[in-house]
This record gives C-alpha cells, structure tokens and sequence, in this order.
C-alpha cells in the first residue's frame, strides 16, 4: 500500500536527555509523549480489535475473570427499545460471525461495504466482521449514488458480492440461527487475525476536497482503545452510560462503538430523532455521556424543556468547530456537565479544540492519524485557552519548518508529523497520497501549522494545506487561512490573499477556484 509501515510495539523509550517539560530530545529534534506508555500487544500476536476489547470486558467484569459485566451492552433509545445485555451481544456476534463465514463466504482480507443508519444491528455487524478478519468500508446512507462509486462500491456489482439487508429475514437468520458445527467453527477465529490487518477503511475529505480512503488496521484501533482503557483503569467508577448520536460510519461513532465495549459501558444507540426525543431517551436511561455534532450542543443551549439531565456528566463534541459563545451558552444552561470538544476543522481534516473556561476538555486527532492528543486532567484542561492538550501515550512528533525542511524545537511553529501504532496503513489504492502523507521514518504529515510549548502543551496555528491550496492560483502571490466564528457552522474559513499586481482577481473568482477543489469553502469568506 505504500503507507505507515510502523511495527514497533510502542514508540521507543525517550532518552535519558529528553527534556521531562516537554519531551524534546534535542538529538533527534524529536518530542516524545510525557503520558506513560501503554502496553500493546506484540505485533506476532494474532488477534483482533474485537477479541482485543472482549479480553478487556472480561478482565474488567466485577463478577470474574470470565463472566461479562451485567449491564445492558446496546439499548434502542426509542421508547421500548430492545436491550441487549452483554451475554447476549457476545453469544450473537460469535453467531454471527460463525454465519459469515459459512453461510456468506466471508474470510479475512474480505471487504464489507456497510450503508445502513445508526441502529441495534451495526455493532453485532461491525464486531462479527472484525473478529474474522474482515474489513469494514462504512458509508453515509445520505450519501449519493455518485459519492458510493468514489468509494469503490461499485466493484460490489463487478465482483457479484451479495446483499443482504438488515431488517430482511436473511439478517434475521445469520444473526441468531446456529448450524450444527464444531466448536472450532463456532469461535471468533480471532487467531487468524493479524494486527497488521486492515480493520476499517474510513472516508475522509481534506481541504483538497479529494476523498480518500484511509486503511486502519487492528492495531491502530487497539492502541486507542488502549489508551482510553488504562485512563478508565485509573479512575474506575461506577459504568458509563453513553447515548452514541455520531454516526458509525463516521472515525468517531465507529471508534466509540469499539471503545463502548472494551469499557463494559451501555451503549443508547439514535437513529433519527429529534432533540426533545433524544433528551427523553438520555433521561430515561440515565445516560451520563453523549457524542453530538455542534448543531446539537447549540439546540441544547437553547433548550428550556422540562427534561432532567442531572446524570448526564460529560458531552463530546465532534464533526465542526463550537463557537465560543454557543459553548459559554451550553456551560450556563448544564454547568455540571464537561463539554469536551473533540471538533474537525475544515472538512474533518483535524481534531481542535480551544478552550474557554474551566469546564472544557479539549484533543486533537483525524482519521489518519487517530488521536493525537488531548487534555486528560481539569488542571490540563483549565491551564490554557487555545491549546489541544499533550501529545497521547505511544506517540512521537516532529515540527517541520515550511522552508528549510528541517525538524524543530519549542516554540517554534512547522508543520506537524507523528508517528505511532495509532497511524493508519496508509490511503488505499492511491500511493500518490501516500507518497505525500508520509516521510521517510513512518512520519505522518497532518499538513497542520502546530508548536509545542516549553511544557508539552500542543498548539494549532493554521490550516496549511487550504493556504497552499490558494496559494497555487497563477495570479495569487500569498494567501492566509484564519478561522471564522459562525453560529451553526461553529467556523469557517476566512483567507486574506495577497494578489499579483495588476491583478483583476475578484473575490468571487477565489471561491470559485478554491470550491472547485475544496468541498466545504461554499462559506468560506475571502479577503482580497
């Protein structure tokens, strides 16, 4: 594939000389993460993100070793929705996955397109799937016919691959019918699985506006889920109850059904309903976390109903930015709640929050490169305004200068690369993006302008490949990208461009050339 051949068990222990502040090691102009370094599985063991989070469910049980956790694993968040406990879920995947491979042929290094919204059936689906070494290609049910054929659906048809629909009596039967086999063909097969072996392949559009498709394999799904593990470890409570309104085709829904599991947590799955609803069902099942979109914190902020949300602990805010004053609005009306904003920036090309008062979280991460960092304390959290937290367990990271090339040190600003187990593969079938998304060294480039400060805090400057992008027009000499509040967005763009002289360059000639390549500048605001 040409992409991120990183291997290591871990990033390499910092030398004794790295600088305890920050994590610099001025040898190797490289900044190491100050959080402690999580175990991973070797890379010669063979086994699956799925099998990875049922090994955590079953060490975390309460009752044993061996039991699962007794709490609801998935809820319908309609009202009567079905729930289905732990035992279940892990008794119908293992069907499930058993049923695949007999009944549909299904093998590891197979491709499953996924087009469904969020309901019950897609984590038994995506678990089943990723227990035999399957890969998941999930897509926007929104999406239309001609975004499915960029994503290489059509060779669905090429290759005479069946369909089979959720709520068909086909699903019906491979989810709960169990054949007469051996016990060896009953189980997970997860031995045959390698963490080398691609996971997902997930969607993203960067501001070039290209799609691409990003390979993830077991082990970069691991690393996260991981991390997230060991930070539960340290501060387990009582089990968390999440209502999931991302959607599971998208890096974060897909991650937190895998992440929901791991943790033993109930998962409150929405499929679509309005807000009055939603804030029912997350009453009614006690919910005391949420992934929601700006758009829903802000109807939130808004809201005066009679609803009562006092379990609800923490919000995750993702797919845009949150302006400043809708976040102040959300923390007036929900002042024990931890909004942590997780949002990308300009077409989910990266994870950035900033942070305004004491009640934010905030982390930095893409599909790419999965989580980067983020703040994991209140002190981290309230120490500063606009940074997106330390760099993650098993992470290292470079600060490329534009012009010289060169790796630089604190406070100095460059382009971002990282390096870690949490990295994708690479893009599938496009080794000219690959060839420009990684250096020598299994170094990522994000094509995000960031500095490290003398304490390890991560700072996002601007967003350099829109930049570049103007920056190509013949009659542009220089261009800058800052960010722009705006209320349903959360922010858009605003460039100022330098013109050629003499130059007739209009405004309206700018966004037309940027939104022929970039697919979310139809706001962007242009200052000639």
């Amino acid at each position: 594939m040409g992409g991120s051949p990183y291997n290591g068990s871990s990033c390499p222990p910092p030398p004794s000389f790295i600088d305890p502040n920050n994590g610099f090691c001025a040898a190797t102009k490289t900044f190491h993460s100050l959080r402690p370094a999580v175990p991973l599985p070797p890379p010669s063991q063979p086994i699956s993100v799925a099998s990875y989070a049922f090994s955590l469910l079953s060490a975390s049980s309460s009752s044993s070793s061996s039991s699962p956790p007794s709490n609801p694993a998935f809820v319908d968040a309609s009202s009567g929705g079905a729930s289905f406990f732990y035992p279940e879920f892990l008794s119908q995947v293992r069907t499930l996955a058993s049923s695949l491979r007999l009944r549909l042929g299904l093998r590891r290094g197979d491709v499953a397109f996924v087009l469904s919204p969020r309901c019950l059936e897609v984590p038994f689906l995506y678990f089943a799937l990723l227990s035999i070494g399957a890969a998941i290609s999930p897509s926007n049910p929104a999406s239309t016919p001609q975004e499915i054929s960029r994503q290489d659906a059509h060779k669905l048809e090429t290759f005479g691959v069946a369909t089979v629909l959720f709520d068909s009596p086909l699903f019906r039967s491979l989810l709960n019918e169990i054949k007469e086999t051996d016990s060896s063909e009953r189980d997970d097969d997860s031995g045959i699985v390698h963490l080398s072996d691609v996971a997902a392949i997930l969607y993203s559009s960067g501001t070039t506006g290209v799609s691409k498709a990003g390979a993830i394999t077991h082990r970069a799904f691991i690393a996260m889920t991981a991390g997230f593990h060991a930070l539960r470890r340290e501060g387990a409570g009582p089990r968390q109850v999440a209502l999931l309104a991302a959607p599971a085709f998208h890096a974060m829904g897909f991650f937190h059904l895998l992440k929901g599991v791991a943790l033993g947590e109930t998962t409150v799955v929405v499929n679509r309903m309005g807000l009055e609803d939603m804030l029912r069902a997350a009453q009614r099942h006690g919910v005391t976390q949420m992934t929601a979109a700006p758009p829903t914190v802000l109807a939130m902020s808004r809201w005066d109903g009679p609803t009562d949300l006092r379990a609800l602990e923490s919000i995750m805010c993702g797919g845009a930015p949150l302006p400043e004053e809708v976040a102040r609005r959300f923390v007036a009306s929900f002042p024990w709640v931890v909004l942590q904003q997780n949002f990308a920036y300009i077409c989910l090309m990266y994870i950035n929050a900033s942070v305004w008062w004491g009640g934010t979280w905030q982390g930095y991460g893409s599909t790419e490169g999965g989580g980067i960092s983020r703040a994991i304390t209140r002190e981290e959290s309230r120490r500063f305004r606009s940074d997106v937290g330390r760099l993650n367990e098993n992470f290292e990271a470079r600060i490329v200068d534009h012009d010289s090339g060169e790796a630089v040190g604190v406070g100095r600003p460059g382009e971002l690369w990282v390096r870690g187990p949490h990295v994708m593969m690479g893009n599938l079938d496009d080794e000219e993006a690959n060839a420009r998304s990684f250096a020598p060294g299994s170094w990522l480039k994000t094509g995000d302008v960031c500095f490290f400060d003398r304490v390890g805090f991560l700072f996002i400057v601007a967003p350099a490949e829109l930049e570049q992008l103007l920056q190509t027009h013949p009659e542009v000499v220089d261009a800058a990208v800052i960010p722009y509040p705006n209320e349903e967005a959360g922010e858009i763009p605003m460039a100022f461009v330098v013109k050629q002289q003499g130059s007739t360059l209009t405004e309206h000639e700018v966004m037309e050339f940027a939104a022929k390549q970039v697919k979310c500048t139809s706001q962007t605001i242009i200052h000639p």
